[in-house]
């Protein structure tokens, strides 16, 4: 099943309609003690018929948004290069391999873009590029109730620059978007599952690339145990797991690009790129 959260209220996909989710609010289904039972139990006279009413907003209601870094190779490798001239190279070869993840605050709700609504570049910011990953969507007990797409935007030169820049280069408004909808589950995803980037510039597909869970290190368990020690979350949090799709160092968003994240069985996770003084949320 899968999860919306729209202009027109909360709906679940499901036996091939939409059903409006009635009366509950989305940290309460989030809270949920069996959110698949819940939903699944929803009465079939509450479809509103085959299409999805009202605009997408964000899957997100009051939780934090975290992140994991240096989980894929891929990025471990890009890390190492961006922060070799700063002395901070070997910093990011020592976490890929240590025990304990790295894990960093990215957003709260009110710096997470909806599907379809822009996503921002820093101004003072020369090489930015989206990090596709798996979101992990977690309950106020630290279970795992859902998937969805996630984009952690980043600026490569802030935090190249200096791994304790790494909060500038991560954190600023509309810099995670989340969506389009939740996939409502607990069970890990299959090491098949695909995610897939496109960077759409005037027309044309200005980088592409794909990647599986597969080559994810770390098991979304562990990252989810790590995050939740000494951490209380009463509303649940999100945990977006890394990205093993990184384009060249030629490449830098520009505004204007389309950004397209698809994750298999979740969906596909689109974004205009904007770059320069912030954009309200609402």
């Amino acid at each position: 099943m899968k999860l919306y959260r729209t202009e027109s209220g909360i709906f679940v996909e499901r036996d091939g309609g939409f059903i409006q989710v009635r009366d509950i609010s989305w940290d309460a289904l989030i809270a949920h003690p069996d959110l698949a039972d819940f939903l699944g139990s929803i009465p079939a006279t509450n479809t509103v018929g085959s299409s999805l009413p009202g605009a997408l907003l964000a899957p997100i209601g009051s939780q934090e948004v975290w992140a994991a870094g240096v989980t894929y190779y891929r990025s471990r490798s890009a890390r190492m290069a961006e922060s070799k001239d700063a002395g901070g190279g070997d910093f990011y070869d020592r976490v890929y391999s240590a025990e304990r993840p790295e894990l960093f605050f990215k957003a709260t709700p009110s710096r997470v873009a909806a599907p379809g609504t822009p996503v921002r570049i820093r101004s003072d910011s020369k090489w930015s590029v989206p990090e596709p990953e798996l979101t992990l969507v977690i309950n106020l007990r630290g279970q795992i109730v859902g998937y969805t797409a996630g984009n952690d935007m980043s600026s490569r030169d802030i935090e190249g620059e200096n791994p304790l820049y790494l909060p500038q280069a991560k954190v600023y408004d509309r810099s995670c978007a989340l969506g389009p909808c939740v996939l409502v589950g607990g069970d890990m995803l299959p090491d098949t599952t695909a995610i897939r980037l496109s960077i759409d510039r005037g027309g044309n597909v200005e980088f592409a690339g794909e990647t599986t869970l597969a080559a994810l290190k770390r098991s979304p368990q562990t990252l989810v145990e790590y995050l939740f020690r000494e951490n209380h979350f009463p509303y649940g949090a999100y945990l977006m797991t890394g990205t093993g799709i990184v384009p060249p160092d030629s490449f830098t968003l520009a505004a204007g690009d389309r950004v397209r994240i698809t994750i298999d069985t979740i969906g596909t996770l689109e974004n205009e790129v904007v770059q320069g003084g912030s954009i309200p949320l609402s």
